[in-house]
């Protein structure tokens, strides 16, 4: 009889065990609080608040870097990340509905988006399975400084293409072809002349917005729209040409895809960023639904920011979505903010997610002159602690003219305008060598080592890079040349090259 009142206790408290596997109670309320952000504890004590739950367990993509394609990148990220959700989120998953919580998960980051009380926020953030509750909070787009101009009339080629010497690319059959471009922004006007014939979603006759548009705002457009305005002009710099002499766009060849991560009034989160980012790994339906890693893009445009004024903390969990993107073979440009270069002042004002970190590509603006602007941020990211050297290079973005909701143009200035340039670039190369694709690393190097090198001395640095220019402002032509150069090595060092390497003798 003991024996049985012994079995029966060992089963209950087994089933005990099981249930409450992933959480364990703080020593003190000290040691829970300190996986909170403190964003998170002050939205909650007046009432209900978002947060993002980051889980302990995270996917180890290591191996990823060694694959040889972005394809064969892509879909090894998906199913690793995927595979870890699946299998950890789980528990914590029937523990949020037993609470009766809203959430929605991720895996582009190991992590659930929750809305709940304190009283949730302490359980949550006492389970052994989370690493730390993030804020998420509600960020104002870092608009362009300037919306207009009197100075620059409109050109054929607009001047700021002219200035990186892509005429000259275009003249040698590289403009972009074969490549697909995506950008997550404000959303994008696709029916616009300028970057309607380059939508991935339109075949000339009919459109599909599937795998090629998302809406991550509470809108859920099912077709692409941009109330704000400013996605469309970032698009129309990366590949616009209406073909009836507005030469807006770096690789009119290439087509676009795109994910919408602000609304109306331009507003994001690192939700809404997140999801964007996810999208990109693995393009869904307009339902989120039926995921295809085989239609990511090849690059990104992120002409955003998540200052720490608004409530982001350097959150790891953006840091690891924009490492994932990477992994699976992604290049993501980003700006590097409009808080001013004047030092001292000025110094460390690349201080905003994901611009801060080394896997962004980071961009500042230049004017005609080949001068920093005004208002582009620079280095070092002394928010983190890394005093990291950003941005890595420089564009035009000052008095840039592209194309605007509602059929017209218009200018506008900030480092908002100067990374279309960038991902428009690597556009460029990858259509001249197609085996660039997926090896992100090689890529920003060419564009670096390629660039119209900028010296400047200032905010712990000097010389060429810097904390200024970066690199120098970017160079199309001399980045085709440096290509050249790269694949004439190999030739001379190895028997034979992969096809896709070889470009025209320039």
């Amino acid at each position: 009889m003991i024996r049985n009142y012994l079995y029966s206790f060992l089963a209950l408290l087994t089933i005990f065990s099981v249930s409450f596997a992933g959480a364990a109670v703080p020593a003190s309320a000290a040691a829970w609080r300190t996986k909170v952000d403190p964003w998170v504890l002050q939205t909650a004590a007046s009432a209900d608040t978002e947060f993002l739950v980051y889980l302990t367990i995270q996917a180890d993509l290591s191996t990823a870097h060694d694959l040889p394609t972005r394809l064969e990148k892509g879909r090894y990220v998906f199913q690793a990340l995927t595979a870890t959700a699946n299998r950890t989120q789980a528990p914590l998953i029937t523990y949020l509905e037993n609470l009766g919580l809203e959430y929605k998960p991720f895996w582009i980051a190991n992590m659930i988006w929750v809305r709940g009380n304190l009283s949730a926020i302490q359980l949550l953030a006492s389970r052994l399975d989370v690493a730390h509750l993030f804020a998420n909070p509600s960020v104002t787009l870092d608009a362009p400084v300037e919306s207009a101009s009197s100075s620059f009339e409109p050109q054929s080629v607009e001047w700021n293409i002219s200035k990186v010497n892509v005429p000259a690319v275009w003249a040698l059959g590289y403009n972009g072809q074969g490549v697909v471009i995506g950008g997550q922004d404000t959303g994008y006007a696709w029916s616009h002349s300028a970057i309607e014939n380059q939508y991935r979603g339109w075949d000339g006759a009919q459109a599909d917005h599937n795998y090629n548009w998302y809406d991550a705002t509470a809108d859920h457009s099912p077709t692409p729209i941009d109330p704000y305005g400013h996605g469309t002009h970032t698009m129309g710099i990366m590949l616009g040409d209406d073909g009836a002499g507005n030469q807006i766009g770096m690789a009119p060849g290439a087509r676009w895809i795109g994910c919408r991560n602000m609304d109306a009034s331009g507003t994001g989160s690192p939700a809404t960023y997140s999801t964007c980012y996810q999208w990109f790994v693995a393009p869904t339906d307009l339902n989120g639904e039926n995921p295809r890693p085989d239609l990511a893009p090849d690059v990104i445009n992120n002409s955003w920011g998540c200052p720490p004024s608004e409530g982001c903390t350097d959150p790891a969990v953006i840091l690891t979505v924009v490492r994932n993107l990477v992994a699976a073979g992604i290049v993501t440009t980003h700006s590097a903010g409009n808080s001013g270069s004047s030092p001292p002042s000025g110094c460390g004002t690349v201080n905003t997610p994901a611009a801060i970190y080394d896997e962004s590509f980071t961009v500042g603006a230049t004017n005609s002159s080949d001068t920093i602007a005004s208002f582009s941020s620079i280095g070092p990211v002394t928010v983190d602690g890394s005093h990291r050297p950003k941005p890595d290079i420089s564009a035009p973005g000052v008095n840039v003219r592209s194309c605007i909701p509602g059929g017209g143009y218009g200018w506008k200035s900030g480092t908002s305008m100067a990374a279309p340039h960038v991902a428009g670039l690597v556009a460029l190369l990858i259509s001249a060598s197609p085996n660039l694709r997926g090896q992100v690393d090689e890529i920003e190097s060419i564009i670096d080592q390629s660039a119209y090198h900028i010296s400047w001395a200032g905010c712990d640095s000097s010389g060429v890079p810097n904390n200024a220019y970066g690199w120098g402002r970017i160079d199309a032509l001399a980045a085709l040349q440096f290509l050249h150069t790269l694949v004439l090595g190999k030739v001379a060092s190895e028997s034979s090259v992969m096809p896709g390497d070889l470009i025209p003798t320039l």
